[in-house]
């Protein structure tokens, strides 16, 4: 059995009402937030859900970690979001854990481009510090 549910309901129509590159795109992170949820032992299950009508993502368990929400824009069109709290230090975080690999919007999303691959592995460990924010805080 696959570690990744089959997208349903209201979150399959949020994807679907992404174009089509950008919803492939995020639809690789979504496989990524579960894959890596379920091989790091810390976290445990994921919560799917929507917020502002976008994807989102947040370990079951209480005061574990913060969401990670996926957006796209059309103001800027050849990139996607993975957005988390703003009142978290998670992008000071991520630019210590992956440098330059990977680009920032302010103190509340990572950025990646469209076109190229995933940056898989800097991604991973972005989602991990994500999803284990407040047990790792304490």
């Amino acid at each position: 059995m696959s570690v990744v549910p089959e997208v349903q309901g209201a979150i399959a129509r949020a994807f679907d009402a992404f174009p089509v590159a950008p919803r492939r795109k995020l639809l690789q992170v979504r496989h990524l937030i579960y894959t890596s949820a379920a091989a790091n032992s810390e976290i445990g299950s994921i919560t799917e859900t929507l917020k502002w009508g976008q994807p989102s993502y947040v370990p079951s368990t209480p005061k574990q970690g913060t969401a990670v929400r996926l957006g796209w824009s059309e103001k800027t069109p050849e990139a996607i979001s993975l957005f988390v709290h703003c009142q978290t230090t998670l992008v000071d975080t991520y630019r210590t854990l992956v440098g330059d690999e990977l680009s920032f919007e302010g103190n509340r999303a990572i950025v990646v481009p469209i076109t190229p691959a995933l940056p898989k592995a800097a991604l991973k460990l972005c989602i991990e510090a994500a999803f284990t924010y407040h047990k790792n805080k304490r």
